[in-house]
């Protein structure tokens, strides 16, 4: 199908989170400057979908802020409407307010943090699945998710993966169950890449991974999820599922439990050595 027949049941796109304000308001703007622009230059709805190879539905509806446009759009209306650069720009927007709410604010606190340390049970980590990997965690909600809700979310979890990237680089920390590990989510060729993954990421010199085997008996971590990230002002923001109704906390003396229980959970874990060797061990299973 070329990009002339496209049309709004074609186009994954995304819509706008009706509880996210500032994305609202985002969105609105950058539909406005599009019709704007797409009347300055004396050119029809029609005329434009048919230029820049999208349906007229969609146009009227990113035009009136209630669809997120994806780059390419933006880069093709940019050189349609001869804007010279001006909507190619507004990507960074929209590139923030394309993911959820909740995503975002988790996002910016990982971005900001120079030290971050996660025990996880059942699951992988987000920041440590692939792709593959998480496609096939979402489609088990396969009723809840429609397929654009579904790559939204999958781009989403994976562009919190910058945090790997930045310079300087942070000191991750990750605590993983054996039974996670093991899980072959997605079918046995996502396993097996999961799992290189995994032993690639063990390998950064800010990175630690560790296995917490099944064997291992009662630990803080048993009751769910555990995470605690601190800033270079010397602040400080952590959450365990199983504390403080799971709500995130600064203060000082939930911050200080959080941390002696972490600080317990990765003294009960394999070592960073013994957990790689372990993986090596799974991938050597059939």
């Amino acid at each position: 199908m070329t990009d002339e027949l496209k049309g709004e049941a074609d186009e994954p796109g995304w819509e706008v989170d009706p509880d996210d304000e500032w994305g609202i308001a985002v969105i609105a703007t950058v539909g406005r400057q599009l019709k704007l622009r797409r009347e300055a230059v004396g050119m029809k709805a029609a005329d434009f979908a048919k230029a820049i190879g999208y349906g007229e539905d969609l146009v009227y509806k990113i035009e009136a802020g209630k669809r997120i446009p994806r780059p390419e759009y933006l880069d093709k209306a940019d050189k349609v409407l001869r804007a010279g650069g001006l909507i190619s720009a507004m990507k960074e927007d929209v590139e923030k307010v394309r993911y959820p709410k909740k995503v975002r604010e988790l996002a910016g606190l990982e971005a900001k943090a120079v030290e971050m340390g996660v025990y996880v049970g059942l699951s992988i980590h987000g920041l440590l699945q692939t792709p593959e990997h998480a496609r096939a965690l979402f489609e088990v909600s396969q009723f809840a998710y429609s397929e654009a809700e579904l790559q939204r979310g999958v781009a989403a979890r994976m562009g919190r993966k910058s945090i790997f990237e930045r310079d300087p680089a942070p000191v991750l920390s990750f605590v993983q169950e054996e039974v996670a590990l093991r899980r072959r989510v997605g079918g046995t060729m996502v396993w097996r890449q999961q799992l290189e993954h995994l032993r690639e990421v063990a390998g950064l010199r800010n990175v630690t991974l560790q296995v917490m085997p099944t064997d291992s008996g009662e630990h803080p971590g048993l009751a769910g999820k555990i995470e605690v990230l601190k800033f270079t002002d010397g602040t400080a923001v952590g959450r365990s599922d199983g504390a403080f109704n799971g709500r995130p906390t600064s203060d000082p003396k939930q911050l200080r439990i959080l941390e002696l229980r972490y600080s317990t959970i990765r003294a009960q874990a394999l070592s960073p050595r013994e957990s790689l060797a372990f993986i090596e061990q799974l991938l050597g299973e059939k």
